[in-house]
C-alpha cells in the first residue's frame, strides 16, 4: 500500500494505517504524506520507510511507484487527505493503473463525483470507500435480520450522529481538523452533513436496503463566525413507502460520538449504537425485546466473518477499518488467485480457509456508487435548506 496524505499531525491517516496493518495483509511501503516535502519526510522516518520511497506528491509517488518493476511497486494506493484532493489523486492513481481506498466522502463537489465513476469503471480496477461504521459485525447482522424478513417491511427510520467537539469556534484557534472540515474550499458545500451526515445515511440505507427518494432539511450555523452548517435535522422518505428522520450536529455539548439507529418493520425492529457496539436489540410488541451479542449465538455468516474477537471482548473502531482494508485485500489476491490462502479471519479470529475467500456478498466494502449517493445526499440537503418547497427530491 502507498499512502496519499496522512502525515505524522493527521488525525485520520494513523487510523487508516493501523486498519489497515491489523491482519498482516498489507504493508506500508510507501508514501506522500503532505503537500510539504517536509513534512513528508519526516512522516517517513517516523513509519520507518525507504527514503527513496517517500515521496514530495502524490504525482512523483504514482509516476515513480509505476517505474518499479512489478513485484515491487505499491499494489494500491489509500487517499485519506482533506476532499478538496480526492478526485485528483484518485483520478491520477487509477489512471496510472492503481486499485484506490479513499476516506469519505468521495469528493469535493458532485461535479468531481460524476466524473469520478466512470473512470473508476473504465479502469478495471477496484475502489473503496471507507464508510467504516457499516464493517461492525452487529451492523452486518442488523442488516441480515432485515434483508431475512424477520420484522417485515420497514416502515421507520430514526438515525442520529451527535458530537460536540465543534461546540465553539475551535478553527479559529489553528486546530488542524477543525480548520479544514468546516472551510468550503477543503470541505465542500456542507460542514456537518458531509462530515457526519453521510454516514448516517450510508447507514441508514446499507442497515434497510432502501434508497432516500425525497428529503426536507433544516441546517443550521450555531456557532458565530463558522462557515458551514454544525447542526442538521432532516426528514427522510424511503423508495419502499417508508419514513424517517436523520439528526447529526456538532455542537451537542458534551456528546462524543454517539452515531445511532433504529429500524422499525410491520413484525419488529432493531436498535444498534456505535458506543455500545456489540449490542444489537431486536424488539418486538409481543414479545419484548431480545439482546444479540457480537461473538455469541447463532449469528449470520456475514457477521461472523466480520467478528474479532471473544464474546465479551468489544469489537473497536480501528477493527472497522481493518475489515474494509482485509476485505479489499481478499478482492484483490482473488483477482490474482490466491484467495484461498489460509489467514486469521472470521469469527473469533480463528484461520478459516473458506473465510479467506472472497465472497463478495460477505466481504463486501463501500464503493463508488455509495460514494455518489453520499454526494447526492450533500447536495440535496444543501438544496432542500435553501429552497422554500422544502421537500427536495434526491437526484445524482
Amino acid at each position: 500500500m502507498g499512502m496519499i496524505g496522512g502525515s505524522l499531525e493527521a488525525f485520520i491517516g494513523a487510523v487508516h494505517r493501523r486498519g489497515a496493518a491489523l491482519d498482516g495483509e498489507i504493508e506500508l511501503v510507501c508514501g506522500a504524506f503532505s503537500s510539504n516535502p517536509e513534512k513528508s519526510k519526516a512522516t517517513g522516518e517516523a513509519l520507518y520507510l525507504d527514503p527513496s520511497r517517500v515521496y514530495g506528491s502524490f504525482q512523483e509517488m504514482i509516476l515513480a511507484e509505476k517505474a518499479l518493476p512489478e513485484g515491487e511497486r505499491m499494489d494500491f494506493v489509500s487517499i485519506v487527505t482533506p476532499n478538496h484532493v480526492h478526485f485528483e489523486a484518485a483520478k491520477f492513481a487509477l489512471e496510472n493503473g492503481f486499485h484506490v481506498v479513499m476516506d469519505k466522502p468521495l469528493t469535493l463537489n458532485m461535479e468531481e463525483a460524476k466524473a469520478l465513476k466512470p473512470i473508476v469503471e473504465n479502469s478495471g480496477l477496484l475502489f473503496a470507500l471507507t464508510h467504516n461504521y457499516t464493517a461492525y459485525p452487529m451492523v452486518k447482522e442488523a442488516r441480515a435480520i432485515v434483508k431475512s424478513g424477520a420484522i417485515g417491511k420497514i416502515r421507520k427510520v430514526i438515525v442520529e450522529y451527535p458530537q460536540g467537539w465543534l461546540s465553539q469556534l475551535v478553527e479559529a484557534t489553528g486546530q488542524k481538523q477543525a480548520a479544514w472540515r468546516t472551510d468550503p474550499a477543503r470541505c465542500g458545500a456542507a460542514g456537518g452533513v458531509g462530515d457526519i451526515g453521510t454516514h448516517a445515511e450510508n447507514l441508514a440505507e446499507y442497515i434497510t436496503g432502501l434508497k432516500i427518494t425525497e428529503l426536507c432539511a433544516d441546517l443550521t450555523i450555531f456557532v458565530e463566525g463558522r462557515q458551514l452548517d454544525d447542526d442538521a435535522n432532516i426528514l427522510l422518505r424511503f423508495d419502499n413507502g417508508a419514513k424517517g428522520i436523520l439528526h447529526n450536529s456538532q455542537i451537542c455539548n458534551g456528546e462524543e460520538n454517539d452515531l445511532n439507529i433504529r429500524v422499525y418493520g410491520e413484525f419488529g425492529g432493531l436498535k444498534w449504537k456505535q458506543m455500545e457496539p456489540n449490542t444489537l436489540e431486536l424488539t418486538n410488541q409481543e414479545n419484548g425485546s431480545k439482546i444479540i451479542r457480537t461473538g455469541v449465538g447463532n449469528l449470520s455468516k456475514h457477521a461472523q466473518a466480520h467478528t474479532r474477537q471473544p464474546a465479551g471482548h468489544p469489537e473497536g473502531y480501528i477493527e472497522t477499518f481493518a475489515n474494509i482494508y482485509r476485505n479489499f485485500a481478499f478482492a484483490l489476491r482473488a483477482r490474482w488467485g490466491t484467495e484461498n490462502r489460509s489467514v486469521a479471519v472470521g469469527n473469533l479470529g480463528g484461520t478459516q480457509d473458506d473465510a479467506a475467500a472472497y465472497i463478495p456478498e460477505i466481504h463486501d466494502f463501500p464503493g463508488i456508487d455509495d460514494g455518489l449517493r453520499g454526494m447526492g445526499f450533500i447536495n440535496t440537503v444543501v438544496k432542500s435548506n435553501e429552497t422554500e418547497n422544502k421537500w427536495t427530491k434526491f437526484e445524482i
